[in-house]
């Protein structure tokens, strides 16, 4: 297996297993001590704990939660992603009581790799579109 796949495999372990599986112990699997997400999703931390809490946020909100990715393309140590993710609305989440409607989250991580751990995050999640299908604010145009 090259380095470009295996990185591509780092990745793909990671997502399956934190949002996925719920395995929140991943993040001390697959993140270096000194990780850092320059665009930290919901408001969780640039750091592993952050990372933790937004799997544990996700999948208490969405119990079903899953990513399925559409294109992954690897560079050297770089990994793009390009996924929608989906779930049940059956946890709070942003004070928002479960709907039981699906709900689905488009976006676009870039990963760096090094020494086999994820050490980067800059991620383009689809914010807008989620609040919207949550109903904390209204869609535009209504």
């Amino acid at each position: 297996m090259t380095d470009t796949e295996k990185n591509k495999r780092i990745v793909t372990e990671l997502i399956d297993a934190l949002f996925t599986q719920g395995d929140l112990d991943a993040v001390d699997t697959y993140l270096s001590d000194d990780y850092v997400d320059h665009d930290p999703p919901f408001g969780s931390g640039g750091d592993r704990a952050g990372m933790r809490a937004a799997g544990a946020l996700m999948r208490a909100a969405f119990p079903d939660w899953a990513s399925e990715v559409h294109h992954l393309v690897a560079d050297g140590d770089l990994v793009a992603e390009h996924f929608t993710a989906r779930g049940t609305h059956g946890g709070e989440i942003m004070g928002v009581a479960p709907t039981g409607r699906q709900m689905t989250l488009p976006g676009i991580n870039l990963f760096r790799i090094r020494d086999g751990l994820i050490v980067e995050r800059w991620g383009r999640l689809d914010d807008l579109g989620f609040l919207q299908q949550l109903g904390v604010i209204p869609p535009l145009g209504s």
